[in-house]
């Protein structure tokens, strides 16, 4: 496991905390929404042991920061363990109702691989946001034309 190869003891909080991610892999939780998601399992965990717990996991690079513009702070799984070959995702963000939809592509290989032999910058992660309208906000907008 990832927690014993980076030195860390395997307690119920760390494995609760992944879990709770690792099982609503779309839902981009807040720490707020991670704490209640794992209360309802383990009702002694405190807010501050969830705060402290996801710093950690984020600095291992065990779960990922993000920012999806809605003014939260929201996690997800993380990348570490997938190896060079695996391919990146990315968030796709209603600007009406604030759905975020993930899609997995390689679609930077070739802009990374010429950022590197032309700027001799190796990059080494990305991170992709469109803002635009899901389906049924564009279904919506259009019934009310």
């Amino acid at each position: 496991m990832l927690l014993k190869q980076n030195g860390l003891k395997v307690t119920t909080q760390r494995i609760d905390i992944l879990e709770a991610l690792e099982n609503r892999p779309d839902k981009h939780l807040t720490a707020e929404e991670i704490y209640e998601c794992v209360r309802i399992k383990n009702p002694d965990i405190g807010l501050a042991t969830v705060y402290r717990t996801i710093q950690l996991l984020t600095e291992l690079n065990l779960i990922d920061k993000l920012n999806l513009g809605d003014g939260f702070v929201r996690y997800e799984i993380g990348n570490q363990g997938c190896d060079d070959t695996a391919h990146h995702h990315h968030h796709l963000i209603c600007l009406n109702c604030g759905n975020v939809l993930t899609f997995q592509g390689d679609l930077l290989e070739t802009l990374e691989q010429k950022i590197q032999e032309s700027m001799d910058f190796e990059v080494v992660d990305h991170e992709v946001k469109m803002f635009g309208y899901c389906r049924n906000c564009r279904e919506e907008m259009q019934e009310r034309r």
